[in-house]
C-alpha cells in the first residue's frame, strides 16, 4: 500500500534542505536563518508530495503547500527580524517548475509543438499557482496586522 509517509517523501525533505541550505548559504545568510530556510524548504516539498498523494490534483497541492511555507516564513521571519521575502524566495524554490520548463523547451526544440505547448501551459499555471498563494498570504498577514493595530 502506497502511503505519504513514505522513505520517498522523506528522502525529498531532506534534499529539498539540503539544497536550500546552500541557496540560503549562497545568498549571504547566516545563523539560525540558514536553517530555518532549510527547514522551510524540506516543509515546502514534503507538504507537497503528502498533499499530492490525498488530493490527486498537482495545483491544489502546489498551492496548499505554498499556502503553508508562506504562513511558515510569515511567523519565523518575525520571530528572527529579518524581512518575510528573504524566507519566501527561499523556501518556494523546490516547487518552481524547472523540470517542466526545460521539457517544454526541449519538446519545442525537438519540433514537438503540441507536447511543448502542453508543458508550457502546465508551467504557467503551476508559476500562477505559486504567485496567488503567495498573495493570498501577504494580503492575509497585512489584513490581520492592521486589525491588530486597529483594536
Amino acid at each position: 500500500m502506497n502511503t505519504p509517509w513514505d522513505i520517498n517523501t522523506f528522502w525529498q525533505f531532506c534534499f529539498a534542505f539540503l539544497a536550500i541550505l546552500g541557496f540560503s548559504m549562497r545568498s549571504n545568510l547566516r545563523g539560525w536563518r540558514v536553517l530555518l530556510t532549510g527547514l522551510g524548504g524540506g516543509i515546502c516539498r514534503a507538504s507537497y508530495l503528502i498533499l499530492l498523494h490525498y488530493t490527486d490534483s498537482v495545483l491544489l497541492s502546489v498551492f496548499l503547500a505554498i499556502i503553508l511555507v508562506c504562513i511558515y516564513s510569515e511567523v519565523v521571519a518575525r520571530l528572527v527580524k529579518t524581512p518575510v521575502s528573504v524566507f519566501v524566495i527561499c523556501v518556494i524554490i523546490p516547487l518552481v517548475p524547472g523540470r517542466t520548463m526545460y521539457h517544454a523547451m526541449r519538446a519545442y526544440i525537438g519540433s514537438e509543438t503540441a507536447l511543448a505547448s502542453s508543458l508550457i501551459f502546465e508551467t504557467l499555471m503551476i508559476a500562477g499557482t505559486i504567485s496567488i498563494a503567495i498573495a493570498v498570504v501577504a494580503s492575509g498577514t497585512s489584513l490581520v496586522m492592521r486589525l491588530k493595530h486597529r483594536f
